[in-house]
């Protein structure tokens, strides 16, 4: 193989890369996103800097992707912290967990989100919205929400998930060293809403040392909303270079 066509390759392995080139195109993506409170020492102890606790804030979401261009039909679930950069109130992704291979290395190579394997679910039982999130056997969230029990508007719809958002990117050089140690911004611009409601909610966390979403307890529920939207995943870009 000549150097230009190694050079457009999107991904190892050669013969079979891990995922094709963008843009990344997800229609029909369903969100369940609980925000709660929790303890804020806690939280600022897993909040990298130059980023800002303020309020100690996480939602806890479940992502249903029924259909995404090159990656296919997937969900994913995991923590995003409310932070503040440059007087800026943005989203920081604290971890991620799906059940997609192509998906979770596109998510930490071509860009910084934080992804490991694990069993997320979003369906309806009865006049409840589910979201589970399993770490091997073990069942370590159980989110419910009431179905549809009231409409959102579309500007906060947006707002929840259109905010300006964070990742670390780290990758181990060969000697054992930090290779890359950044920390990234992305922000979704192409969006279309297609539905979105609130209801009571609740989320129960569970101890689990590779899965620890339980360090940062629930103390009390603030909002949730379930939104229904196609978007376009968007690049990432350098906002602090640890090593520069």
């Amino acid at each position: 193989m000549d150097i230009g066509s190694i050079l457009r390759t999107s991904s190892t392995p050669l013969g079979g890369p891990a995922y094709p080139p963008g843009p990344y195109r997800f229609i029909g993506r369903e969100y369940l996103n609980i925000t709660y409170r929790t303890d804020p020492d806690a939280m600022r102890a897993v909040v990298p800097q130059p980023l800002e606790v303020v309020e100690p804030l996480v939602r806890f979401e479940v992502i249903r992707m029924p259909d995404s261009s090159g990656l296919g039909d997937y969900t994913e679930s995991g923590q995003v912290l409310r932070v503040r950069y440059q007087e800026e109130w943005a989203d920081y992704i604290h971890c991620m967990y799906l059940d997609n291979g192509p998906a979770i290395s596109l998510g930490r190579e071509a860009s910084a989100y934080p992804k490991k394997v694990g069993t997320p679910r979003l369906y309806t039982d009865s006049d409840t919205l589910v979201g589970t999130l399993d770490y091997g056997a073990l069942r370590v969230a159980t989110a419910t929400m009431g179905f549809k029990h009231g409409t959102l508007g579309e500007e906060e719809a947006v707002a929840e998930i259109a905010a300006p958002t964070y990742m670390l990117k780290v990758l181990p050089g060969y000697d054992g060293g930090q290779r890359i140690c950044e920390l990234v911004r992305s922000q979704i611009t192409d969006l279309t809403i297609r539905g979105a409601w609130t209801g009571p909610a609740r989320l129960q966390l569970f101890e689990h040392a590779l899965a620890p979403l339980a360090d940062l307890p629930v103390l009390g529920i603030v909002k949730a909303t379930h939104v229904l939207t196609d978007l376009t995943l968007p690049r990432a870009e350098i906002a602090h270079d640890y090593l520069g």
